[in-house]
């Protein structure tokens, strides 16, 4: 009885130790970047361990890959993106949203800022370069009518990956898909000037640009509330001391620490949701209708069919 009453005692004492051995793996949707400053801080700050978390993170060979790996039930979460999850959901991907990352939109359409598009206006019969087909193309195709243009009035061009170069070679005269937080660094270290187009402030409902995605049938809520509340404490760490949170980014790998995503850094830290548990329905709705005003969908998903909040009872 004695000692099971010193069991009892240590189990109160250290309610992790009970925890350590829960296992989440994560896939991010690139490479380790500026983006997942609330994942590496959480790791390096000791809150996933606070949370009896070890979370195993892996970095995708394509980009693609994350939320079919979930799908596939290899992994247990995955980082992507909210219109992404829209498109798979049609494709009858078992995946629901169970967190945000970074909820304002990342991409944008950018040119050259003393190139010869000056209004989303000009673009009418010049070549416009994007990434991913299907969503970039929406968003383009909506960015697009607000200026009473239609994609046919311009030629797209698919540039993979090769977006700044692109645009710098005038192979193109716009990229869709760039990140307003990497490219146009990346074009400024290059001696270049770029400008961007918000798709939110041209005829694009707002949209949570990275998110959590989790198997549908396979949900641990309580796992992961425990992950979301230890990103969630990273992130108020940023948000309040964001050049000390950089300085532990910058050290957890040379190839991190580099002038452009000291840069990014700067311009991707404000964007981190401060509660990555919490939902908006409501975006998710409009992000529906504009997928459907666009031709990509035919039926509507409900809120229910594309997100949770795990914390919810």
């Amino acid at each position: 009885m004695k000692l099971w009453s010193a069991f009892l005692s240590l189990f109160l004492l250290f309610p992790s130790m009970a925890l350590s051995q829960d296992r989440l793996s994560l896939m991010l949707d690139w490479f380790v970047n500026p983006d997942h400053g609330p994942i590496i801080l959480a790791r390096e700050l000791g809150y996933f361990e606070a949370e009896g978390l070890v979370i195993d993170l892996i970095t995708p060979s394509d980009p693609n890959d994350p939320p079919r790996m979930v799908a596939a039930g290899r992994i247990d979460l995955a980082v992507t993106y909210q219109p992404q999850l829209h498109l798979s959901r049609h494709q009858d991907l078992p995946l629901l949203r169970v967190g945000t990352l970074i909820s304002t939109p990342l991409t944008c359409l950018v040119v050259l800022a003393d190139g010869p598009v000056k209004s989303l206006g000009d673009l009418r019969g010049r070549k416009v370069g994007y990434a991913v087909a299907g969503v970039q193309e929406a968003l383009l195709g909506g960015m697009l009518a607000s200026h009473g243009l239609r994609m046919e009035d311009v030629e797209a061009i698919n540039i993979g990956w090769s977006i700044s170069p692109a645009l710098m070679s005038g192979q193109v005269d716009a990229v869709i898909g760039a990140y307003r937080n990497f490219e146009l660094n990346q074009l400024a270290l290059e001696g270049v000037e770029g400008r961007c187009f918000y798709p939110e402030e041209e005829g694009v409902p707002a949209y949570d640009e990275l998110i959590y995605v989790a198997h549908s049938e396979r949900l641990d809520h309580e796992r992961i509330a425990r992950f979301l509340a230890a990103t969630e404490r990273a992130t108020h760490y940023i948000v309040n001391h964001p050049q000390a949170a950089w300085e532990i980014f910058a050290a957890t790998a040379p190839e991190l620490r580099t002038e452009l995503n000291a840069r990014a850094w700067v311009d991707t830290w404000p964007r981190f949701d401060t509660r990555p548990a919490a939902m908006d329905p409501g975006r998710y709705q409009r992000f529906e209708g504009f997928l459907q005003g666009q031709g990509l969908v035919t039926d509507l998903l409900s809120v229910a069919e594309l997100a949770v909040d795990v914390n919810a009872p």
